[in-house]
């Protein structure tokens, strides 16, 4: 099926992979090592609820990729499914924001992380906790 209603966006290289959704977003990966991953999200209008502020399921979503990442380290050859997730909002998401994630624990088929959302003044926007199954990437690596 087509979608009509696609817009022309530049792929970005989300530390190795190829993810839509994240690019539909305008996540910005910024930093990545083993255990650790750091990404940027501009402000959009398109990514705001009714009162201006960004989607809760925004936050989540660029938390959970986030959390993935720093699991997955700089290794292509393993993905991430997330098995659990708890987030706390604490504070509406105004500006540019900073995703910030590391992993807990990285055992032989599970990962244990926790995420941060700063917005632009370092106040803390939101919190969260994942558990990750470890897959098997897919071939071509996204």
């Amino acid at each position: 099926m087509t979608d009509s209603t696609q817009h022309e966006t530049p792929a970005t290289d989300y530390f190795g992979l190829h993810i839509p959704l994240m690019n539909l977003m305008g996540l910005i990966p910024e930093a990545i090592e083993d255990g650790a991953a750091r990404c940027r999200l501009p402000w959009r209008e398109a990514l705001t609820n009714s009162r201006g502020h960004v989607h809760g399921g925004t936050l989540m979503s660029v938390l959970d990729f986030t959390m993935s990442a720093a699991a997955r380290g700089t290794r292509n050859n393993v993905g991430m499914a997330t098995i659990d997730m708890n987030t706390s909002f604490l504070a509406p998401a105004l500006g540019d924001l900073i995703v910030s994630a590391r992993c807990l624990r990285l055992g032989k088929s599970i990962a244990f992380c926790e995420g941060e959302i700063h917005n632009a003044s370092g106040e803390l926007v939101a919190k969260s906790s994942a558990t990750f199954k470890l897959v098997p990437q897919r071939p071509g690596g996204d």
